[in-house]
């Protein structure tokens, strides 16, 4: 009998541990969300535009750093490099 309560309580110790880990990583939610292909497909749907949108913005504020960064470089008149990235700049500025 003594064996058997120890196997219950490691039992109990493991169920315990194993519905910590599962609520930690939103286990549980993801399982109910797989179940309901509606919500599956809006969680993604709005996942997408917001990728979409966080894209778009990064890549804008990294092109307006490189350019501005290579404006300045423009402006040490540096023969060879100003030249070649004042053609760049010349590029970039008539694409918009």
């Amino acid at each position: 009998m003594f064996v058997k309560k120890k196997n219950i309580k490691k039992l109990e110790n493991l169920i315990n541990e194993l519905n910590i880990n599962m609520t930690k990583n939103n286990l549980i939610d993801l399982s109910e969300v797989l179940g309901n292909w509606k919500e599956l497909l809006k969680r993604n749907l709005v996942s997408g535009i917001f990728k979409g949108i966080g894209i778009g913005i990064g890549f804008t504020i990294i092109t307006a750093i490189i350019v501005y960064i290579l404006q300045k470089i423009v402006r040490l008149n540096i023969p060879v490099i100003g030249e070649y990235i004042s053609d760049i700049i010349d590029i970039v500025e008539n694409t918009k």
